[in-house]
């Protein structure tokens, strides 16, 4: 289990020393998991600690908030997927104008050098840095070689020709295609949220919901989706409905999961689900007993797909 280090002051000890990679990591795709095998192998080199170093929030929400891609993954759970590919602890570095100010030279002296005593870095060819962005991975490689740190610079991953970033995957949720978002990345797209009341009324239909309010996330268009619920570190097969319920005349949107073959209370508890595919658009039915009937293919069709993606 990676640590997720907010506190620049105090970092402890023992991230010193070892090999680190700048970024920002968001979604942790394949591309990125490429990079940190990379990573993992050169602090085995220089025995050290594989560490991340990565900012919070992303920088363009401090310089450009109006232009800020909302984001694929919190910290908490951008430490948790780098943690299963071998990171020791990701620092998150606060992203204050202070510290997007400094100049590449002063990021790397006084943020990887002084505070990491960075022996080894490992980043892609596209890589950008310090102020304005004006420092290139040519400005990283003299940085590196006159501080005596090893750089390694590894190849992007490309999928039928296009470059795996966060960016397309962003594009693909956003399209409704998470299967397709999912075969980028190294676990499916996840939303976590706390359970709150609802109208009540899955339960009476015979298909208990739990809604729950994902805060600042890439949300899927409207739609009926199959995915995996997570409660208390068990797996449910979910299906997931986000939007209105128009067969009752509501055009609130809401997001409502249903766990197959889970049917406690959950209100207050926090809740995270990974959607594997997309099932159907929202419509509206003739009455109770049709749409019982579409919600049972549907949880048929969810717990299907998720007995085939099982972790």
């Amino acid at each position: 289990m990676a640590r997720l280090i907010r506190d620049l002051d105090n970092l402890p000890a023992d991230l010193r020393s070892g090999a680190v990679s700048v970024g920002n990591f968001d979604g942790v795709h394949l591309g990125h998991a490429r990079l940190i095998e990379r990573l993992v192998a050169c602090a085995r080199r220089v025995r050290g600690p594989a560490v991340v170093w990565t900012f919070d929030p992303h920088p363009a929400c401090v310089l450009t908030p109006a232009a800020a891609p909302p984001p694929l993954t919190s910290s908490e759970r951008k430490t948790e997927l780098l943690g299963l590919l071998g990171v020791e602890a990701v620092v998150a570095c606060p992203a204050t104008r202070d510290v997007l100010s400094l100049s590449p030279q002063d990021f790397f002296d006084r943020m990887l050098r002084q505070r990491l005593d960075v022996r080894a870095m490992v980043e892609g060819p596209n890589f950008f840095f310090g102020r304005q962005r004006s420092g290139s991975i040519d400005t990283l490689t003299a940085l590196c070689e006159a501080a005596g740190v090893a750089l390694e610079v590894v190849a992007p991953v490309l999928i039928d020709g296009q470059c795996i970033s966060s960016s397309w995957i962003r594009e693909l949720i956003q399209a409704g295609d998470v299967s397709a978002a999912d075969r980028l990345l190294t676990q499916p797209y996840r939303l976590s949220g706390t359970v709150v009341r609802g109208a009540g009324r899955g339960a009476q239909l015979g298909f208990a919901t739990a809604n729950i309010e994902p805060a600042g996330m890439v949300l899927p268009p409207l739609g009926v989706y199959a995915g995996r619920g997570w409660h208390s570190d068990t797996a449910y097969a979910a299906a997931i409905h986000l939007g209105p319920n128009p067969t009752f005349g509501e055009s609130h949107v809401k997001f409502e999961v249903h766990l197959v073959g889970y049917d406690q209370p959950l209100y207050g508890a926090t809740l995270s689900v990974d959607f594997l595919a997309r099932l159907r658009e929202i419509r509206s039915f003739s009455d109770t007993q049709a749409l019982q009937q579409q919600l049972q293919r549907d949880v048929a069709a969810a717990s299907r797909i998720a007995g085939e993606s099982a972790p």
